[in-house]
């Protein structure tokens, strides 16, 4: 006897979502053999004809935006859990081990990396809030600098000593992060973050779409530079030793599974 079940969906809305899981586990097949996502081959996939897909997703850029986020959702699951093998109380080695973590799934995923993080945003004003606050990553990345914020009690800006732009930005932020936690004489940890993921995005961006010395990035010497670097501005920089070596062990890891497969 199958147990009825209770989520509250009715049972249209449950084939409806099962419908959008199945779109995103037919793109991110697509994706992952190199071949064009688009609706009619999504449709393909899924033994659909393209005007039935249209019920679910009225265009192109709607279909990326479902998988961008769902691929998005997926992936913080596995940085979050790298971040979880860590004690609480290690902030630092949370953070850094999680962020390393990313950098792994980016190389190992480059179109979905891709796909998530260099998809261009809607111009409208409600698409571009929606868009740049509600990223699964970006909330991880933000709580877990908030932790190492309590922790180590780094220096933040205060608004008055902001540029005007940036006071701005802070106080009705356009970013993932749960700003409501930070006291707001205490906002400036908001562009500490928008900080921290520019050199993040742009270390690995730059090695994802090759454009870099293979040697580096096979090493990893370069992501770990601008680890180390960043690292004094969390207050983190006399653990620098620590932290590098649980870096150098994952990136060490991914290099060994990635010779064997």
């Amino acid at each position: 006897m199958s147990v009825a079940q209770d989520d509250g969906l009715t049972r249209r809305e449950r084939q409806r979502e099962a419908t959008f899981e199945e779109i995103t586990r037919a793109s991110r097949e697509l994706l992952g053999q190199g071949a064009e996502l688009s609706l009619r081959a999504v449709a393909t996939k899924m033994g659909m004809t393209a005007p039935a897909l249209y019920r679910y997703v009225g265009s192109y850029q709607e279909l990326v935006d479902l998988v961008a986020y769902e691929i998005d959702k997926s992936a913080t699951a596995t940085f979050a859990a790298a971040a979880d093998r860590l004690p609480t109380d290690d902030a630092g080695g949370r953070l850094v081990v999680a962020v390393t973590e990313f950098r792994t799934w980016a190389l190992t995923n480059p179109r979905e990396f891709a796909l998530v993080f260099a998809n261009p945003i809607a111009e409208a004003a409600c698409v571009r809030r929606e868009m740049n606050t509600l990223a699964c990553s970006g909330h991880l990345f933000t709580d877990l600098m908030l932790e190492v914020w309590h922790q180590t009690h780094f220096a933040v800006p205060t608004l008055d000593e902001l540029p005007a732009a940036i006071r701005e930005s802070v106080l009705d932020p356009l970013i993932p992060a749960k700003v409501e936690k930070v006291p707001r004489e205490h906002l400036g940890l908001v562009w500490a973050y928008m900080q921290g993921w520019t050199q993040l995005y742009g270390v690995v961006a730059l090695e994802v779409m090759g454009h870099m010395d293979p040697r580096v990035i096979e090493s990893g010497e370069m992501f770990l530079d601008v680890i180390r670097n960043y690292a004094p501005r969390l207050g983190l920089g006399d653990e620098m030793p620590r932290l590098e070596a649980l870096m150098r062990a994952r990136i060490d890891s991914a290099a060994e599974s990635a010779v064997n497969d």
